[in-house]
């Protein structure tokens, strides 16, 4: 992942995204004590219903899986509208983690909202490691939901 080139393809591939999903979530099903069977039916319930619950809420984002070189390694969802720039969701795969790609997606969409002058939101849960990155990256909470941190960066105002 030397240079942390990557491209942005249509998110179309509905396997994938699940498979992205469900890797945010493998910690949390070890604990269960379900059936592989039973983590993979509540897995796919849900990932169906963060799918509709995006897509109701953002009807205009933009859905992208990551890719880097050959290799497909995440997802990004973006809306832009015309008061924000909101990353609704960006999950790597976990062999892609902690790598400096999703910095230098972070950074790429910063510098994306500071020319349009306008704030980069997200929400992302307390205990997220990515958290420090977004804290290091200049967001600040604006709203503590307990579970949910909503973040934002501030577009630097010129004079």
């Amino acid at each position: 992942m030397d240079g942390h080139e990557y491209q942005l393809q249509p998110a179309e591939d509905t396997d994938f995204l699940y498979q992205v999903y469900a890797s945010t979530r493998n910690e949390e099903m070890k604990r269960t004590g379900w059936s592989e069977v039973t983590i993979e039916q509540f897995l796919r319930f849900q990932f169906k219903l963060q799918n509709m619950q995006y897509h109701s809420c953002y009807p205009n984002a933009a859905y992208f899986i990551i890719c880097v070189g050959e290799d497909r390694v995440g997802r990004l969802y973006i809306d832009r509208s015309e008061s924000e720039i909101r990353v609704i969701n960006i999950t790597l795969l976990p062999e892609f983690r902690r790598k400096g790609l999703g910095t230098c997606i972070m950074n790429n969409l910063i510098k994306e909202a500071e020319t349009a002058h306008l704030p980069l939101k997200l929400s992302v849960r307390f205990d997220n490691p990515a958290c420090h990155l977004y804290k290091r990256l200049g967001f600040s909470v604006a709203n503590d939901g307990g579970y949910y941190l909503d973040m934002e960066r501030t577009a630097l105002k010129t004079l």
